[in-house]
């Protein structure tokens, strides 16, 4: 009962600070900024759609559910995860966790958007300056994981955000926060998650500079220097409930995971996966996401992962596939490598 009472308290205080976002709708998509703070990362997890945040462990967790990092026992774990994503786009992640005793666990994480060279047009150039730019976004994450109970693991993550357009630059912070809870009903767990929460964000830089005439002077005087900014955006805010449950367990286990999604500026998700796991060796996994409409990006998601020993360590080596909704553009790939020592 004690457990029960400390994830009562966490789900309500997780929803009251979730609720600060606003409810979703699809009149405010694509009005909020950090859009790589929402791209999924690793294998296993992109094959069943992002369902399980109840169980989700280790260097996997530090992005679905930081709670769940202090549910793989192992002291040091490292994944790295790249993405060929949409539009020649590519996200690579990078993170380790370490177990530090009591404290609990202290993981690091990295992730960057890369977009590609974009040729730089003006309104007096329309078809090219000439140059190229790259735009760059990234996350730098810090986390603390730690057990409270033998049922209930929380865990929280500080984000630092920084975002760079030609001479345009945009730095800001969040955070998340999760918990799981183990129900103790054939072992079936619940897990929570609260996603993006931070100040709005703005774009400056020097080519928000320009030079403008002063009115009423001189016409030949020389203007003055103005500098402007962008309006300031708000953050991808989610509240995220997740239940997995085992449906065959023994050697060559099978867990279905389903998770309810709360989006500040989209539209609201479910999403459920399945994953069969044969002797902890090798698994086979597919998800499905859906958001009420008929022409989301993406729908459909399938995978498989591989474990082998690598000395005295162990490795996942995880690859999955999303098609892209109406074959606009290549299918996703992704293929991550976790290890624990």
């Amino acid at each position: 009962m004690k457990a029960f009472r400390i994830l009562a308290v966490a789900v309500a205080a997780l929803a009251l600070m979730a609720s600060a976002a606003g409810a979703g709708s699809l009149g405010r998509l694509g009005t909020s900024g950090a859009p790589e703070l929402r791209l999924p990362v690793g294998g296993r997890n992109i094959a069943i759609a992002g369902s399980d945040l109840a169980t989700v462990s280790g260097v996997e967790a530090l992005f679905y559910n930081p709670a769940g990092v202090a549910r793989d026992e192992a002291p040091t774990q490292l994944m790295f995860s790249n993405t060929q994503y949409i539009a020649d786009m590519q996200v690579n992640y990078f993170g380790v966790a370490q177990n530090m005793g009591g404290i609990g666990y202290i993981g690091l994480s990295a992730k960057v958007l890369s977009i590609g060279d974009i040729v730089e047009t003006t309104e007096q150039a329309p078809d090219g300056t000439g140059a190229i730019f790259s735009p760059t976004y990234s996350t730098l994450g810090l986390t603390w994981s730690k057990a409270l109970t033998d049922r209930v693991n929380f865990g929280a993550t500080f984000y630092y955000i920084s975002e760079k357009i030609l001479q345009e630059t945009s730095a800001g912070a969040a955070f998340d926060f999760g918990f799981q809870y183990d129900t103790g009903v054939r072992g079936s767990r619940f897990g929570v998650s609260v996603k993006n929460i931070g100040p709005n964000m703005a774009y400056s830089g020097t080519d928000f500079e320009f030079i403008t005439p002063i009115p009423g002077a001189d016409p030949q005087a020389t203007g003055r220097n103005v500098t402007t900014q962008s309006a300031e955006y708000e953050l991808p805010t989610s509240l995220q409930l997740s239940l997995a449950v085992p449906v065959v367990v023994g050697p060559s286990p099978l867990n279905v995971y389903g998770t309810y999604s709360s989006n500040s500026f989209g539209n609201d998700e479910g999403r459920v996966g399945a994953e069969w796991t044969v002797r902890k060796m090798l698994s086979l996994r597919g998800g499905y996401t859906y958001d009420g409409t008929t022409d989301a990006l993406f729908q459909y998601s399938y995978g498989v992962g591989v474990q082998f020993p690598f000395g005295s360590s162990r490795m996942h080596v995880d690859w999955a596939s999303q098609p892209v909704h109406g074959g606009y553009f290549n299918d996703v790939q992704v293929l991550s490598v976790n290890m624990t020592f």
